[in-house]
């Protein structure tokens, strides 16, 4: 073997092994989109739905034919860092399947500074995320409270009728929304 060979082979393997970490690094930027979107499409972890109106209207048509109710239980909380007082205005409520409901959700800024906050949102059993859709809601945009001020915050949902088909929410008859407000990172100035 020639030194001219060893170094090519040297070369070669030194490219491959580049591009394997350029690839790595791609993917672990990409994997947090990907697991996002891949928990939007299933449900998985509890993660809820975002439907249109169209969708809720034909939801409702489904819905009213089967005639079944569900429990929905409300849960707030805030992070340590958010000095906010965040709670539903109702723990819980039973709903008829397929038929568009609201929520609503009151939170206040105890502090004495505006404070925007993010709000973070399961819901539990996890097999139910796929099926709880949210047509309206807070937790889709930041939401900014002045000192002292108290807002309602509304969330229109339904729970699809496809639900009383699948044979893992057989037996399930709450199905709890829960929210986390968290403070917004602020843009650097």
């Amino acid at each position: 073997m020639t030194v001219a060979s060893l170094e090519q082979r040297n070369l070669r393997t030194g490219i491959y092994a580049m591009l394997g970490a350029l690839a790595m690094l791609g993917l672990g930027y990409a994997a947090v989109p990907l697991y996002d979107l891949f928990c939007r499409v299933t449900g998985f972890g509890g993660t809820t739905q975002v439907a249109s109106e169209a969708e809720a209207q034909r939801a409702e048509q489904l819905g009213m034919a089967a005639g079944k109710t569900i429990s929905i239980r409300f849960d707030a909380s805030v992070a340590r860092d958010v000095p906010w007082t965040f709670r539903p205005s109702q723990s819980t409520d039973t709903v008829q399947i397929g038929v568009r409901d609201m929520a609503t959700y009151v939170a206040k800024n105890n502090s004495n500074v505006p404070i925007t906050g993010t709000a973070t949102f399961n819901v539990e059993p996890e097999q139910a995320g796929r099926y709880f859709n949210k047509i309206q809601c807070f937790c889709f945009t930041e939401q900014t409270l002045q000192p002292g001020e108290e807002v309602h915050m509304p969330v229109l949902y339904f729970v699809d009728p496809a639900a009383l088909e699948d044979e893992n929410m057989k037996g399930v008859e709450q199905i709890t929304l829960s929210y986390t407000f968290h403070r917004a990172i602020e843009p650097a100035s």
